[in-house]
């Protein structure tokens, strides 16, 4: 079997960071997202990883790699306009086969393990199987009606309630899925919709099972979503051997700390995660507060947040939070009369004062 990362989508719900960064490699614990997901595929025994990418191709390839890492072997495929999850699907074709694949948003991120999946999938001989998650509002997501355990229509994002069960972004196929996408049009924004072609399938007498999200399951695309991802993960961190010395700071929770951090009269209260090369002074800092490499944070309050690397927070009288703050950022109070604000911002931010 092989994985299948979807990784072309322009994040416009995190603008401006996703104008000079892919939505799929902002971290989450100091982890970009795709390397959760990568670490999840290599956990069920998944090596063989295509990689769908947009406009943001070389920022992925040169952050991922070719996946040595995690001895894996990652090929890159080019989706030249994002025409919907089903064209992308058409589109690594090549690098798909004749073999089934395990498919995943590249914006996903879950607590659950993905053998059950995959084995479910072969054992109950399925052209397709769904992992589904029970949420309050669907109106946004692809939905699947199930009656007495079995998938009877799905349709993509519905305008009327159907059912409260919503297609997360994990996927097994097999090959039949292509025969279905040719067979279905555009929708009517113009894309070819997965959930389309699996309805598909469900008409010609495919086989479509499904699978109930065990634990959590977040999609990263809006700022509310990857901050609380960012606290789901930062819960289950390990941080064995892996706590800073104490000296004048206060130091409680789980702090996972990379190399050469320095922690001068601080308060850290975990669970944190600080990357590479970071300094803090005179602060407080957390929890759930994920600090990138370098950033420097003095004389400060930070909680809730993720800080990208190489930024700079120093003499903030009041507390950072639900904050997701881009890299070589610099938010320094001046200290000068006349008290007054300076902004150099970019299109689609937003600041609360």
């Amino acid at each position: 079997m092989k994985a299948l990362i979807l990784s072309g989508g322009a994040g416009t719900r995190l603008r401006p960071l996703t104008f000079t960064n892919a939505k799929q490699l902002l971290p989450l614990a100091n982890k970009p997202i795709l390397f959760h997901i990568i670490e999840k595929l290599v956990k069920a025994g998944l090596r063989d990883v295509g990689i769908i990418v947009g406009d943001t191709r070389e920022e992925v390839e040169k952050t991922v790699g070719n996946g040595d890492r995690w001895d894996v072997k990652i090929r890159y495929i080019h989706q030249p306009a994002p025409l919907g999850l089903a064209h992308a699907v058409k589109t690594a074709s090549g690098f798909i086969g004749d073999n089934d694949f395990l498919m995943v948003l590249g914006d996903n991120v879950f607590s659950m393990e993905l053998d059950a999946l995959i084995k479910n999938f072969h054992s109950d001989r399925a052209n397709s199987s769904l992992l589904l998650h029970r949420v309050d509002n669907p109106s946004q997501y692809g939905v699947a009606v199930v009656e007495n355990a079995h998938i009877k229509r799905l349709v993509e994002k519905p305008r009327e309630f159907i059912s409260d069960l919503i297609i997360t972004g994990v996927y097994v196929f097999d090959k039949s899925i292509f025969e279905a996408i040719d067979s279905i049009p555009p929708s009517p924004r113009g894309e070819l919709e997965i959930t389309d072609a699996i309805q598909k399938q469900l008409e010609t007498g495919g086989r479509v099972t499904y699978g109930i999200i065990q634990g959590w399951w977040k999609d990263t695309g809006s700022l509310r979503d990857i901050l609380e991802a960012n606290r789901l993960i930062l819960d289950e961190i390990d941080c064995d051997n892996k706590t800073l010395p104490k000296g004048d700071s206060e130091i409680t929770g789980k702090i996972l700390a990379g190399k050469n951090v320095v922690v001068k009269n601080s308060t850290i209260m975990g669970p944190v995660a600080i990357a590479d090369d970071t300094m803090i002074t005179n602060s407080f800092i957390g929890p759930y507060a994920s600090i990138g490499r370098s950033a420097r944070l003095n004389d400060c309050e930070v909680d809730n947040c993720i800080i990208l690397e190489n930024t700079r927070i120093d003499s903030i009288p009041r507390r950072i939070s639900g904050s997701l703050i881009g890299r070589n950022v610099q938010i320094v109070s001046t200290r000068k009369r006349p008290h007054s604000n300076t902004f150099l911002v970019g299109d689609n931010s937003e600041i609360y004062l």
